[in-house]
């Protein structure tokens, strides 16, 4: 059952360190995961903090609390908010259209040949996009068309990525349905446009460089911190495999994943507003115990509102008892997503193996970052640490 807002009054510190300590352990130990660091915040202080494993198991690199995880749709956050505070300077509105950004932006519906995607639209994900691998069996009609989602094929230019994708028929009417995509890739290259500077520079000047966010950014700068990337083992019972260059997993009740995990590193891979950054787990606490405390020193309290409460309310969000705002997955009803979190829960996670969430109620912020995927983002390893802390 969610906690009560009180429930962390008296919170038995060394007891939730012993149930983080099992989850952690288990899953290293298995080989499930290979390195995490996780962070627990109450009420702005640190309650538990763990780093375990390897960021490099090949060579006997241990995580440290500053190893730079890929965050994959983490970036995602951090995007929109851009976009809400270059609202609140009169750069962008919501409601405007995405062709007065992109004039050539115009894919086609079925049921409108003339259909007008709004920015609220992207950070909503209500615009009628995809990203391939959450199109089953095979990713069609993306992967015909070579869609980049955002975290392979480091090769093509955003330009290039956008007509192919402009290609691709909606598979809904723009605000008639929810479907998780690339809609924040666009939204980059809207910001870009709009603010005639590269993402990375926009994202550095509005939310990273405030808030003394210092390791994060769209490619890796010190590759001694990085983290290599692990995928789960083809074989049950065996220990998670090193990433190649290039790997490709299916997802369960999806498509099929496509990595490229140099992409980091390329200097010329476009910046993927959807899944393109780099970071450390205190790096991204920050951000979210800005968001969590009302927006200071980059956003305003309404704008926070905004990102954390649910926009859509009257639409299905993936899964029973979801919502989305303008930036964050939301908990609508804890026991219809069978989670312990409190209602009004917003986080995320990300395809490479990691998992965040702030429960205002319960004034939690926690972060969990892994390089193993899919078992950090979407196993059992993500359930049992969200269980772990609610384990009061």
């Amino acid at each position: 059952m969610p906690l009560p807002p009180n429930a962390y009054n008296s919170i038995n510190q060394s007891a939730l360190e012993r149930r983080l300590g099992v989850v952690v352990e288990t899953a290293i130990s298995s080989g499930k995961i290979v390195g995490c660091v996780i962070l627990v915040a109450h009420r702005g202080t640190i309650i538990y903090q763990s780093t375990s494993g390897f960021a490099d198991r090949e060579n006997g690199k241990p995580v440290t609390l500053d190893t730079i995880f890929r965050f994959a749709s983490m970036t995602k956050a951090l995007v929109s908010a851009s976009a809400l505070i270059l609202c609140e300077k009169g750069v962008i509105e919501l409601d405007d259209v995405v062709t007065n950004y992109l004039p050539s932006f115009q894919p086609k519906h079925r049921s409108d040949a003339t259909c007008r995607i709004t920015l609220r639209q992207l950070l909503t994900h209500t615009a009628g996009l995809a990203y391939g691998f959450v199109l089953p069996p095979d990713n069609e009609p993306y992967a015909s068309l070579q869609i980049s989602d955002g975290i392979d094929n480091p090769g093509i230019s955003l330009v290039e990525n956008l007509r192919r994708l402009a290609d691709a028929e909606l598979l809904f009417a723009p605000g008639s349905a929810f479907l998780y995509s690339l809609a924040t890739d666009v939204l980059g290259a809207v910001l870009e446009i709009a603010c005639d500077q590269p993402l990375a520079s926009i994202v550095k000047s509005q939310v990273t460089e405030p808030l003394c966010m210092v390791d994060t950014d769209f490619v890796i700068k010190d590759r001694s911190r990085f983290a290599c990337a692990y995928a789960d083992s083809l074989v049950p019972g065996e220990a998670a495999r090193l990433m190649p260059d290039y790997l490709t997993l299916r997802k369960a009740d999806a498509g099929i994943v496509h990595y490229a995990p140099a992409r980091a590193f390329d200097q010329n891979a476009y910046h993927s507003g959807g899944a393109g950054m780099v970071g450390t787990a205190p790096d991204y606490l920050k951000f979210l115990e800005a968001i969590r405390q009302g927006g200071a020193p980059i956003l305003s309290n309404d704008s926070v509102k905004l990102m954390t409460e649910d926009q859509i309310p009257h639409l299905l969000v993936g899964e029973p008892g979801l919502g989305f705002g303008l930036g964050f997955g939301v908990v609508r009803d804890p026991v219809a997503a069978a989670t312990p979190k409190n209602i009004g829960s917003f986080g995320w996670g990300g395809i490479y193996g990691t998992t965040y969430w702030v429960d205002p109620l319960a004034e939690l912020s926690v972060v969990a970052l892994t390089n193993t995927t899919l078992e950090g983002v979407d196993g059992n390893f993500r359930t049992d640490v969200i269980d772990a802390v609610y384990s009061v």
